[in-house]
């Protein structure tokens, strides 16, 4: 394939707003070992599909997706800013990740993705074998993504561009076609910065450049379905969707890029848009309904109403506001029984600190 080709894809994929491509072979990733080692230290907490043995396999090697691979094209989308998201949250007494307040990214980027296929088949003239994926493929994105040039892996596990910082969705395309590898980026640029690891609330953030996942924010307010260990509520803090504080201190996302419009923030929340906590708090009244209606097209729809209730009395309780004790004891009668006891816990809280 000609360097024309390759970059002609490029360009088409930043035109369908994928602001960092990449190309790399379709070898198995070098460092499987680590997600093995990982995986037997039980770092993975409860999100089981990753144990499993087909996910291992294909982990260990793309053409066990796609058994035609040639070559993978790894992109990456911005989404919004982290000083666009504290600028919009700077009066909420909640918080939510910054990648989560504008529409889900599971909706948005795959059909783009699909568009880039049709351009390279048309491009080459003939149907090529591919498979897409953008988080939700059984593969080693980041390391996949540094074998690219995209980036590389920082000290907080996220894959970090010396342009764009790490406030980015990574996709992959798997494809029946050769081409040409870019160079990986093979230089680490954390350098002796520990901010990451200083900073994280749980201390989640593992020397190796992974994370004991059991104590993640992102984790415990998004993949845990059950109750969140109790030793670990007050350290989150006002989280009640996601985490970002790892990446709020990297100074490599002083360089962020301008997001997508499609994540700029747009959810109409309470706790993006009043100010006190009883206003925020008010949420732990919605109805299923409700809950459906407000974040149809957000990210958070994944936490599901009790996932989301969960949090949001965790972060009240926090926040210790007497203010919200009727709001609790509300809550303690919902029909969740997980909602029940976080709203119960809470109570408690506020009544101690009171």
């Amino acid at each position: 394939m000609t360097a024309s080709l390759k970059q002609a894809i490029k360009e088409k994929a930043r035109q369908l707003g994928f602001t960092l491509a990449g190309v790399t072979s379709s070898e198995p990733p070098l460092h499987y070992s680590i997600f093995e080692t990982w995986l037997n230290a039980d770092m993975h907490g409860t999100m089981n599909y990753l144990a499993e043995e087909r996910s291992r396999t294909r982990r260990a090697d793309p053409k066990q997706i796609l058994p035609e691979c040639k070559s993978i094209l790894v992109l990456a989308m911005p989404y919004s800013p982290l000083k666009n998201a504290e600028y919009r949250m700077q009066n909420a007494e909640f918080k939510i990740a910054a990648y989560a307040l504008g529409d889900d990214y599971h909706d948005i980027i795959p059909p783009r993705l699909k568009l880039l296929v049709e351009f390279i088949e048309e491009e080459f003239g003939h149907p090529i074998p591919n498979r897409y994926y953008t988080d939700t493929g059984p593969i080693l994105e980041r390391e996949l993504a540094q074998r690219a040039g995209l980036g590389w892996i920082g000290k907080n596990s996220m894959l970090i561009n010396p342009q764009a910082g790490s406030t980015f969705f990574l996709s992959e395309i798997l494809l029946g076609i050769e081409l040409e590898p870019d160079q990986p980026l093979i230089t680490d640029h954390c350098g002796t910065c520990t901010r990451c690891i200083t900073a994280c609330p749980t201390q989640c953030i593992l020397p190796n450049r992974t994370l004991d996942a059991r104590r993640c924010i992102s984790y415990l307010t998004i993949e845990l379905k059950t109750d969140i260990p109790e030793e670990l509520r007050p350290l989150m803090q006002d989280w009640i969707f996601g985490c970002d504080i790892c990446q709020q201190v990297c100074p490599w996302n002083r360089f962020s890029s301008q997001a997508d419009s499609s994540f700029e923030p747009k959810i109409p929340l309470p706790v993006l848009t009043l100010r006190h906590a009883q206003d925020a708090a008010s949420d732990l009244t919605l109805t299923s309904v409700e809950f459906n209606q407000r974040f149809k097209k957000s990210p958070i729809k994944r936490a599901k109403r009790r996932g989301y209730l969960r949090n949001l009395a965790v972060a009240t309780g926090n926040k210790g506001n007497e203010n919200d004790i009727p709001i609790l004891e509300q809550a303690v009668q919902d029909e969740e029984p997980i909602v029940r006891e976080h709203a119960q816990w809470a109570l408690q809280e506020v009544k101690g600190k009171k």
